[in-house]
């Protein structure tokens, strides 16, 4: 499984409806799982985005697929990064000449 990081910002829906913020991250979670995805850690942030997830995805079809139905959703955007592990990097420098 690969590893992303999306950060998140709410759109003006997704600021009229904060109340449901915790809500909607369960239901994202539930429908990350259907896609074979699994959401890690979830944060509500200060600062330049308002949330902040990792996940597992088992390929960039399905990374790319979970963020188009989050934001299909209306309430936030997202940016979406692939993150590599230690021993990923290892095998990643251990190319170069």
């Amino acid at each position: 499984m690969a590893t992303y990081i999306m950060l998140l910002n709410w759109t003006d829906q997704g600021v009229r409806t904060a109340k449901d913020t915790v809500d909607r991250a369960r239901a994202f979670r539930e429908a990350s799982k259907a896609m074979g995805a699994t959401i890690g850690a979830l944060h509500w942030t200060l600062g330049a985005y308002d949330l902040v997830t990792s996940f597992d995805a088992p390929d960039d079809e399905t990374a790319t697929r979970l963020g188009l139905a989050l934001g299909a959703l209306g309430n936030v955007r997202s940016t979406t990064m692939r993150a590599f592990g230690e021993s990923e990097m290892e095998r990643i420098v251990g190319g170069l000449k």
